[in-house]
């Protein structure tokens, strides 16, 4: 069994989603299909990013690309 670590792990990224939106923060955990992020910035189009509370977990399934930072 081959567990490989995600090159983002404990490192600010820019996930930018399918929905037209993106979220940047670092990124803690990834179980499974699942990018868990702390310390986050949401940023929709139109509105000044908002600051996150907590953590903000995202399927890989609704990424559309990932920035390392």
């Amino acid at each position: 069994m081959s567990l490989k670590r995600h090159p983002g792990l404990n490192r600010q990224m820019l996930v930018s989603l399918r929905s037209g939106n993106a979220v940047r923060g670092v990124l803690t955990k990834t179980p499974g299909r699942l990018l868990i992020l702390q310390g986050c910035t949401v940023h929709e189009p139109g509105a000044e990013p908002a600051a996150a509370d907590g953590e903000i977990v995202i399927d890989q399934a609704n990424v559309d690309f990932i920035q390392l930072l």
